[in-house]
């Protein structure tokens, strides 16, 4: 990102939330591990707002987060002196804890407007090392920098983020209906720490199968537009993962078993690519319109509702988060 001269009277950046589909290599034999499929999608966003203050401060959804980022990239401030702070306006926020990538945006959304109003040139890369971000995928930096659907290439020996291997444009006809739970949320932090490390071991054989069905059916699927052949690897790398992950989900590939359940109904209902991003509890599943996501929501919206989970329908974001600068007027 280049450097924008410190005149502005305000920042505001608007962030897209990300889909993290499933990992390639969990082994990690060949000296990488991890390796991340993701899609940067156009609902929810994060949007805030920095300004000049006497002292650092922030209002709205995850307000105390971003205040901590705030000091993290800015500095502490002396509260006295006039414009020696800033103060954040968190307009909206991507649910945290949803496996939605809401840590991820929210400190790159804080370090890039601050980086504008100071006119430091810092790359999304930079961002995500000052903010401690990027610690085994990519997918949530490259969905800030410029969206679509991306594979990065795991983790190696060197402390930074993974790099990018493959970036595509997503589908502009395809939908992607998301199921929320907000009675639920997936690990974070110290207990994520914890739980990849107390993983059982993954099988080369099946990180293989996992390479092989992305590089020989979900990425040509994707390329193609055949959602068919998209969706049906997609499912079958959200099983394998899935399984995995089961011994830290109370033995379930679902966070929220209510998720599963209603996404298999639509599954029965036509959809494919069906799974959980992250640790969840946010599901997902694909469709190949926006009059096909409108009927399956209409169709299962009572059912949803009844178990108290919510349905949305997101199309991929081709594009990167907004950076806008804001002058006196």
């Amino acid at each position: 990102m280049r450097p924008f001269p410190a005149t502005s009277a305000a920042t505001r950046v608007t962030a897209p939330a990300r889909l993290h589909l499933g990992f390639l290599d969990l082994n990690g034999g060949l000296g990488r591990r991890y390796g991340s499929i993701g899609l940067s999608i156009d609902r929810p966003s994060t949007e805030l707002t920095l300004a000049k203050a006497d002292r650092h401060s922030a209002t709205g959804p995850e307000s105390q987060r971003a205040v901590a980022l705030l000091r993290k990239f800015a500095g502490e401030r002396p509260d006295k002196n006039q414009d020696n702070g800033y103060a954040i306006t968190v307009s909206e926020a991507i649910p945290a804890h949803a496996g939605l990538g809401s840590g991820t945006q929210l400190a790159l959304a804080v370090g890039a407007a601050v980086a504008r109003m100071e006119g430091r040139e810092l790359s999304a890369a930079d961002l995500a090392i000052l903010g401690d971000r990027g610690a085994r995928s990519g997918i949530g930096l490259e969905a800030f920098r410029s969206g679509g659907f991306i594979i990065d290439g795991g983790k190696g020996k060197e402390d930074r983020p993974p790099p990018l291997t493959l970036r595509s444009d997503f589908p502009e006809e395809w939908r992607v209906m998301l199921i929320l739970d907000p009675r639920n949320a997936g690990v974070s932090g110290e207990a994520e720490t914890t739980a990849f490390a107390g993983l059982p071991p993954f099988s080369e054989a099946s990180a293989a199968h996992i390479c092989h069905l992305v590089l020989m059916k979900l990425v040509p699927g994707l390329k193609e537009e055949d959602l068919g052949a998209f969706g049906s690897a997609l499912t079958e790398i959200q099983e394998i993962v899935g399984v995995h992950f089961a011994a830290k989900q109370g033995g379930s590939a679902w966070t929220s078993r209510a998720v599963g359940q209603l996404a298999a109904r639509m599954r029965e209902w036509g959809a494919t690519g069906i799974g959980q991003s992250s640790w969840g509890p946010t599901g997902f599943a694909f469709v190949e319109s926006q009059k096909a996501a409108e009927r399956l929501y209409h169709s299962l919206y009572e059912e949803a509702k009844g178990v108290g989970l919510e349905i949305q329908i997101a199309q991929g974001r081709n594009s990167g988060a907004i950076i806008e600068s804001l002058r006196n007027s």
